[in-house]
Formats: structure tokens, C-alpha cells, sequence
């Protein structure tokens, strides 16, 4: 922190300064009595050397300093106004009895020092100051909804380009800096196989880039804490946590380690198996036909979330239903259809169960169905 050191210099320098202008005056040096002289510079030095103190010794954190210097100095400002006449009560109350010269160099040092400390403070913990003064936020933040931070991972696997493409994500794309260096340095790689993914990363942005749909931008603030962490994956989770973001990636175990450090992720892989059809090829199920298919002897029924089932051998069966066997499925952008072949009717089929004796005529109106 180069600025902070340079603030401490100015105010090594201010104090030392002021105590000079004030104990070297005609009025507390000159005078017959020390109590000013003394009350002035022991004061002032005590206050220095403990908020100095207080400052060094205290947990330092990584943070940009411009907006916590301002907020910090009018702080500082408004406490020692509160705490000047607070010195003029301990004057009259205890009798000291200083001369006004004396009393206004007690101010400037409690002035200064209280301007240092709150400065000092609010620099190293502005992310936690919003929480004690609403609305006081000095880092930066994303309006509207949180964005989705990209995964070197994520660019190269290209679904995040179809899915919001689809318009599934209506959050921003954003790609920090480093993450653009990690897939430069991928599409540059001596092996083969790592260039040849590094590129196709490069033209899978680059189609994202100029999709009127899509939003992504790339990120160049310069964060000194991200600076300082080593990895990739470790300077993507302290960026999320700064702007605010959900981790877009591939990665399996960047996922978990996100979850341990409580970054939100958002799991490609998780995503498409979310959405994978729950119908496997082989399994039975029992659907109504509700009306004959567009090609012969096929007959079209619904589930209850409104998937369609195409049956074969189900022409001739509207208006019952069917144990059918599942043989395919496809998911359009339209929605999910069901391919299945009859098997046998399902009102049938309970009843064989619930009477064994039936067994054998349920099996011939069965067969019958199937010829």
C-alpha cells in the first residue's frame, strides 16, 4: 500500500510541524509558566504516536484508497468538531487554566489525529462499512441483475454461448482481465491439443462479443488483492466476491471450492443434466392417446407437463390407456417429444394383477394388440 506510506509520511510531517509552529509561538515558549508548553506537546505527541501505533499494529487489508480518504477526512472533520469544545469544557471545568493559544493547538492535534485514524480505518474496511452506514459503498458494484463472471473453463466448453444466446441468462458476461490472459496463453500453448481448445475459446468470445444479444465485458480494474493471489482460480473467487457475481464454469472442483468460500457458481454441466430428458430409452410408462399421429398407425398422447408422446401401433387406440415402451426422445427448442411402441393396456394390466386369474385372456387381448 505505496499510498497509504506516503499518507503516514504527510502526517508524521503535519504533526511535527504544527507542534513546532505552536510550542516555538511567544505566548506558550515565553511564558513563565510551562503548563501550556507541556500541555501542547505532550498532547499532541501522545496522540500521534498512538494513532500511529494503532494504525501499524492493526490488520491490514487490500483495498483502493481514493473514495476512503475523502469519506474518511470529512469523518475525521465532523468528530473534531464534536470533540473541540470538549477541550474547552475540560479547560474550564478542571482549571487548568491554558491560554487560548494553547487550547487551539489541542484542537489542530485532535483534529489531525482524528482525521488520520478515520481515514486510516475506513481504507481498510470500507467493504464492511456499508453494513454500519446503509448505502455507503465505495467498491464497485454492477447495477440490475448479478453477473455471471466467466471461467476460462466455460468459454472453451461454448454452451454458455447457446445459452444465452437462448436469452436463459438475462445477466451480464463479464471476463476479468486474467481470465483473457489464461485463454491467450491456452491458444498459445506448444501442445496441440491445448492451443486447439485455447482457440476455439478465442473465436467462441469473439462470437459472444458480436452477438447483438449477448452482453459481455471485459473487465481491466486492477485490483491489488486480486493482484496478490496466486492462481487463476483463487483470483476468480475473490473477483466475484468484489463485483458481486456467480461463477460461470465447467470445472468441477472450482465449483467446490466456490461453495466452501461461499462464491455462487453456476455449474454447467449441473445445467445440462438438469435439463436432460427424465425418459430413458427401455422404461415403461402409461400414457393416454388422446388422437391418431401424422404417420400410420400412430397414435399421440400427453403427459401432465405437456410432453408429447408419440406412439407406434396406437392409431386405432384413442381414448385409452397404454403401457407403452420408450425407444427415443427429442428435445427441440419447441420441446420435448417422447417416441414408444404399445406394449398392452394399462387398465388391463391392473387388473391382471389384481386378479391372476384373468391372466390369461389379458395376455391374448395383449397379443391381439400387438398383431
Amino acid at each position: 500500500m505505496k499510498l497509504l506510506w506516503v499518507f503516514r509520511g504527510i502526517f508524521v510531517i503535519v504533526v511535527v510541524g504544527v507542534l513546532f509552529v505552536y510550542a516555538s509561538s511567544e505566548e506558550i515558549a515565553g511564558a513563565v509558566d510551562r503548563t501550556n508548553f507541556r500541555a501542547v506537546v505532550w498532547s499532541g505527541l501522545g496522540m500521534a504516536v498512538f494513532v500511529f501505533l494503532l494504525d501499524l499494529l492493526t490488520p491490514k487489508t487490500k483495498l483502493s484508497a481514493v473514495a476512503g480518504v475523502f469519506f474518511g477526512l470529512l469523518v475525521g472533520l465532523l468528530i473534531s468538531g464534536v470533540l473541540a469544545p470538549v477541550v474547552d469544557m475540560i479547560n474550564a471545568s478542571y482549571k487548568i487554566e491554558l491560554i487560548p493559544q494553547a487550547v487551539t493547538g489541542i484542537k489542530w492535534m485532535i483534529g489531525i489525529c482524528i482525521c488520520y485514524l478515520t481515514i486510516s480505518i475506513v481504507v481498510r474496511t470500507k467493504d464492511d462499512f456499508r453494513f454500519m452506514i446503509p448505502y455507503v459503498e465505495f467498491a464497485k458494484q454492477t447495477k440490475g441483475a448479478r453477473p455471471l463472471v466467466l471461467d476460462t473453463s466455460a468459454i472453451v466448453d461454448g454452451r454458455i454461448a447457446d445459452l444465452c444466446q437462448s436469452k436463459l441468462f438475462d445477466s451480464p458476461l463479464v471476463l476479468p482481465r486474467f481470465v483473457l490472459n489464461e485463454l491467450q496463453l491456452i491458444a498459445d500453448s506448444a501442445d496441440k491439443l491445448k492451443r486447439n481448445r485455447g482457440r476455439r475459446g478465442l473465436d467462441i468470445l469473439n462470437r459472444m462479443q458480436t452477438s447483438p444479444i449477448i452482453d459481455v465485458e471485459i473487465d481491466d480494474t486492477v485490483v491489488e488483492e486480486i493482484e496478490e493471489a496466486k492462481g487463476v482460480d483463487q483470483k476468480l473467487m475473490i473477483f466475484a466476491k468484489i463485483c458481486n457475481g456467480r461463477v460461470a464454469t465447467t470445472d468441477y472442483n472450482l465449483s467446490k471450492v466456490a461453495q466452501v468460500r461461499g462464491v455462487d457458481v453456476v455449474n454447467i454441466n449441473d445445467l445440462a443434466n438438469s435439463l436432460k430428458v427424465v425418459a430413458l430409452p427401455g422404461e415403461n410408462m402409461e400414457v393416454r392417446i388422446i388422437k391418431p399421429g401424422e404417420e400410420a398407425d400412430q397414435g399421440i398422447g400427453y403427459l401432465d407437463d405437456g410432453t408429447m408422446v408419440v406412439v407406434e401401433g396406437a392409431r386405432n387406440k384413442i381414448g385409452r390407456d397404454l403401457v407403452i415402451s420408450i425407444t427415443s426422445s427429442l428435445q427441440t427448442s419447441a420441446g420435448k417429444m417422447i417416441f414408444g411402441k404399445f406394449e398392452g393396456f394399462a387398465q388391463r394390466k391392473n387388473q391382471e394383477n389384481r386378479h391372476p386369474s384373468h391372466r390369461k385372456s389379458a395376455e391374448t387381448s395383449t397379443n391381439r394388440g400387438r398383431s
